[in-house]
């Protein structure tokens, strides 16, 4: 099959039509070359139109930012719909130990075990013999990935873990495989496959540095919104700190629901707070500042860690430097709308947090590099798609789940698709199409300005026809 007719293209849909692709259209009507048609570029006025439309929804009451994996990817972020190569061989390094007669650690045997639960792929090592033979396989950089999602391993692995009490037990599964774990191998599986991922997501990865750059200009764009609107919200599913790394570079406060110095705990009541500082005066007005951003990491972060609750850290959540060989919990949670984790904190107060700003009268969403794969996000988009002003603009190369096709054959004003290569990736979607507004009205005036004279050379035209 010729790749390129499988290739998606570059689209900026709104309610089922395709405005960039109607606008290209007109371009190259009117213009004497046939260049654009072959090089499939995109004119400038074109661009402008589009960024003036993804402008006014900046300006809206409400402008929120979802983050899935995809946002991550030019830095060398991992995508879990399947087991990475590189997590992989990471928990086969610490797994395994002894050369001459290998030894398989138990929680390995364990976290093999979960994979092959959420898989029909035989080809999961089970046995002792074929994760040896796994571990060489990786070695020779020739192997597939494990076709299980890495979160419903994780969730499993979660799941068989609440079944016992905490600090003691053990629990048999009949089946293919069998289970026969105690409550501190399952501890163990899930300290070290977490660990495993948090060290997957050190990002931006040695080569990809490049890539913070998109999240620096992203970070810059987002602080051109006016003042006397909301700050903006940025909700991620990712672990990984790239957004943290983009705002310290550029100088930006991250209201991210922790306070301290020395110890960052989790205070979700700081969400509330805001940041203004006096003028030159003491009889003058306070003004705003201008670099705050609010953050909220819905599937936890690298660097939280679980605490026992004390008087001065009531939830038992701190945030601080990850480190790569710390014992502590972390608090990661790749599913915590399943199985019921998301009844506790955080993950409870940022959910709802992410409910009730999408819900607002005037709100705009961006899903950028998510590919609809968690029910509970989905279940909260589905219901702000209920309040008549509610704008949804999904970001994604080549959308695949079927949350998008359904919602593309609605054929909803107030849904976004903004899909292809060049400027269906954060990328693409920061570098071409998000404005600074900054700059906007000059783009309006511009646009005003050449809509008028090619209004005027129509006239022109038809009376030159009449004569």
């Amino acid at each position: 099959m010729n790749e390129t007719n499988t290739q998606p293209k570059d689209c900026f849909e709104i309610g089922g039509e395709d405005l960039l692709a109607l606008s290209l259209t007109r371009s190259i009507q009117d213009s004497d070359s046939t260049k654009d048609s072959k090089t499939h570029s995109f004119p400038t006025e074109v661009l402008d139109d589009i960024r003036v439309r993804v402008g006014t929804l900046l300006k809206t009451e409400t402008v929120s930012f979802l983050l899935g994996a995809g946002a991550s990817v030019d830095c060398g972020g991992p995508l879990i719909g399947t087991v990475p190569l590189g997590l992989e061989q990471d928990l086969l390094g610490k797994g395994i130990s002894g050369s001459a007669k290998p030894r398989i650690r138990r929680w390995l045997a364990i976290f093999y075990a979960a994979v092959r639960r959420c898989t029909d792929n035989m080809n999961t090592p089970i046995t002792r013999d074929d994760i040896i033979a796994r571990r060489e396989t990786l070695k020779g950089n020739n192997a597939d990935k494990l076709p299980a999602n890495f979160e419903q391993v994780l969730a499993t692995l979660h799941r068989w873990r609440v079944a016992l009490l905490k600090d003691s037990g053990r629990l048999r599964l009949d089946g293919s495989p069998g289970l026969d774990a105690k409550s501190e191998d399952l501890d163990e599986c899930l300290n070290q496959a977490m660990h495993a991922l948090a060290r997957a997501c050190q990002l931006p990865n040695t080569g990809a540095e490049a890539g913070l750059s998109t999240h620096k200009t992203f970070i810059r764009k987002l602080l051109t919104r006016p003042l006397n609107l909301k700050r903006v919200n940025i909700f991620t599913l990712n672990y990984d700190t790239l957004v943290e790394q983009a705002a310290d570079a550029e100088g930006v406060v991250l209201l991210d629901g922790f306070v301290g110095t020395q110890r960052r705990i989790f205070r979700p009541e700081s969400y509330e707070q805001d940041l203004y500082f006096p003028a030159e005066t003491t009889e003058g007005r306070v003004h705003r500042f201008d670099r705050v951003l609010h953050l909220y990491k819905l599937h936890g972060s690298i660097t939280w860690t679980a605490n026992e609750p004390s008087i001065d850290d009531p939830y038992g959540i701190q945030a601080g430097v990850f480190d790569p060989d710390e014992k502590q919990p972390l608090l990661i949670y790749p599913t915590p709308a399943k199985y019921g984790e998301t009844l506790g904190l955080p993950y409870s107060e940022l959910f709802r947090r992410f409910a009730a700003a999408v819900v607002r009268p005037q709100s705009v969403l961006f899903v950028i590099g998510y590919g609809f794969g968690d029910e509970h996000v989905n279940a909260i988009i589905r219901q702000a798609l209920a309040v008549p002003s509610f704008t949804l603009v999904i970001v994604d190369p080549d959308p695949k789940s079927d949350f998008v096709k359904i919602l593309r054959e609605q054929k909803d004003r107030r849904v976004w698709v903004v899909t292809g290569p060049r400027i269906g990736t954060l990328k693409g979607f920061v570098d071409l199409v998000l404005p600074d507004l900054h700059d906007e009205e000059i783009l309006k005036k511009v646009l005003a300005t050449h809509r008028a004279l090619t209004s005027q050379s129509a006239v022109r035209g038809e009376n030159t026809n009449d004569d």
